[in-house]
């Protein structure tokens, strides 16, 4: 795989969260474009997003209903990039955002509903639009159509039966493949345009997705930026790929990770752990046939990113299994192992397809992870791999992501020695990735600023286990300290967040041996907002907004010197592209 000669920084910025002047309450293509052209400015040499695939109910961007569609709520819907669409309609389809185009986090069903109206309209009148893009939309259909197909059938059974039903609640009549196929066919012969002119529909909003977001990697690529996305360990239950590739999948049993106890307030998830739904893969039948899946997947990733992040990377080598679906999960809380086997046949959460409890299993578990990344390898022919091997890691994964050049974390504040001091910085892997926190994290920022929190209630309320909070506090701002070098106070009160301590933190970070080194946006402003409470739906989950345009940061004399001590943080610990 081939390694990049020089250190980068990168800037963590999901797809929702960017303004833009005439945006639809959402970050888009364009927003990201400005963006890019910000990186260029300053030195940052690649942006991270979150996934871009169509979600699912949940908004959620790690469960998506198809592993290769994009979602259309990031299209920019602009003359500029739909030209037959007039101006008008798109003032009233803003006009119908109303006032979620300004609010702090994104109303996803306010988008999507005034994104859709004006697809729906960009579509009835697509016969208006240059011979050029109808011969480039039917290309498109032609080239894609290994996926598409599936795709778009999919798409209308969820029309037909409930944009919120999932399939195994759908009629008999078109619960299977073969079935739904058949359903089609006689549809078709009771009305055969208005199913073609659907299926087109929903062509047509891929075909517009992936055309913009390929204009956004070209323009990424002429301006010296890369582009990093991210491949979710699972896919949603209720997604076109389960529901036509159901060899491929144990639909009985649903991906999560293993109880963390009393370090977590969620009660299921100190019991049980967390169940995150996603169907397990059937690695061995995938391998049989070559690993096509995956290689559909990476290759249409690569198309937009020239590096992603596999998350949970733990998962290749064994995972953890729960067999109920999540909706099931209250009816276990506070049963017994031996009372939720009684109800449940027996089966109860566990290690699969083995647990790491011997020597043999290690190498079982390592055998199987090496043979699947090998694959996912070979199918980004070069683009850089990112492992997020966060949790408790067995000891031969980071070994062999190494064997492997794949690039592992670093969070600082978690990478201490058995004395409890952090791993300096220059002692990093070189490859490796370099983060204070993740969007399933508060920002470090938050984080500093939490933990002085915690001391002072402490402080006013001591109990045992505030003490036990406090010191847990005090610890972490002794590491983030030590490894940034900052003072640390000799009995006196740990310091505020302030700015010299922030860029003494951004500055030990970019400093560091690691080849990536990244912060998240809400870090650079230091904004105390978390993109994700795991364990949690709703809420303020994946809604976040930056609180500026990029135009108003730059005439912000404040906010524009934070982007100017950025780049010469960038050029003095060497990491300008």
């Amino acid at each position: 795989m081939h390694l990049p000669a020089k250190r980068q920084a990168g800037i963590l910025i999901p797809a929702f969260s960017p303004r833009r002047e005439g945006d639809f309450g959402i970050g888009d293509t364009l927003a990201l474009r400005e963006w890019i052209d910000w990186a260029a400015r300053y030195g940052v040499g690649f942006i991270q997003l979150l996934p871009l695939n169509e979600n699912g109910a949940d908004e959620s961007p790690y469960s998506a209903i198809s592993s290769v569609a994009l979602d259309p709520i990031y299209l920019t819907l602009t003359t500029a990039e739909i030209p037959w669409l007039p101006e008008k309609n798109i003032s009233k389809a803003r006009e119908r955002v109303g006032a979620a185009l300004h609010a702090e986090r994104v109303d996803y069903p306010a988008v999507r509903s005034a994104k859709r109206s004006l697809l729906e309209l960009a579509w009835s009148s697509f016969e208006e639009a240059a011979p050029a893009l109808i011969e480039e939309f039917e290309q498109f259909k032609k080239k894609e159509a290994a996926w598409l197909d599936d795709y778009c059938l999919f798409r209308l059974l969820m029309e037909q039966h409930g944009e919120f039903l999932t399939w195994d609640k759908w009629p008999e009549s078109c619960n299977t493949p073969t079935k739904a196929r058949d359903f089609l066919a006689k549809q078709r012969k009771i009305d055969d345009s208005s199913i073609n002119y659907r299926l087109g529909f929903f062509a047509f909003v891929q075909w517009l997705c992936f055309r913009q977001w390929r204009a956004v990697r070209a323009h990424a690529d002429s301006v010296g930026v890369k582009l990093m996305g991210d491949v979710p360990i699972g896919i949603s239950w209720h997604s076109c790929d389960v529901f036509f590739n159901r060899e491929e999948f144990h639909l009985d049993w649903c991906g999560g990770s293993p109880p963390e106890g009393m370090s977590q307030s969620d009660p299921f998830f100190q019991q049980w752990g967390q169940n995150w739904g996603i169907p397990l893969y059937r690695w061995d039948h995938m391998e049989t046939k070559g690993f096509s899946w995956w290689k559909t997947r990476i290759a249409r990733l690569t198309e937009i990113f020239e590096m992603f992040r596999l998350d949970h990377i733990l998962g290749f080598y064994r995972i953890y299994a729960f067999p109920w679906r999540p909706e099931r999960n209250s009816e276990f809380l506070g049963l017994s192992h031996e009372q939720a086997a009684e109800i449940n046949g027996g089966r109860l959460p566990h290690w699969f397809l083995r647990p790491d409890d011997t020597t043999e299993n290690k190498a079982a578990n390592l055998a199987d992870g090496d043979i699947r990344l090998r694959a996912i390898l070979n199918a980004a022919d070069g683009a850089e791999v990112i492992a997020e091997d966060l949790g408790w890691v067995p000891d031969y994964v980071r070994p062999h992501l190494a064997d492997l050049g794949i690039a592992g974390f670093r969070i600082p504040h978690w990478d201490c020695n058995e004395y409890g001091h952090p791993t300096p910085g220059n002692s990093f892997p070189e490859n490796s990735f370099a983060t204070f926190s993740t969007h399933d994290h508060d920002p470090v920022n938050g984080i500093w600023r939490g933990c002085l929190n915690v001391i002072a209630q402490h402080n006013y309320n001591p109990n045992e286990h505030s003490e036990w909070q406090a010191e847990g506090a005090n610890g972490t701002l002794r590491i983030l300290s030590e490894f940034a070098n900052i003072p640390i106070p000799a009995n006196a009160p740990w310091p505020p967040y302030t700015e010299g301590i922030r860029l003494r933190l951004i500055k030990a970070l970019f400093s560091s041996n690691s080849r990536h080194a990244v912060l998240m946006i809400t870090e650079l402003f230091g904004l105390d907002v978390r993109i994700n409470h795991p364990g949690t739906t709703g809420g303020q989950n994946w809604r976040f907004r930056m609180p500026w345009t990029l135009k108003q940061i730059e005439s912000d004399p404040l906010l524009q010197d934070t982007c100017r001590k950025l780049a010469a943080t960038i050029s003095i610990t060497r990491r300008a592209p």
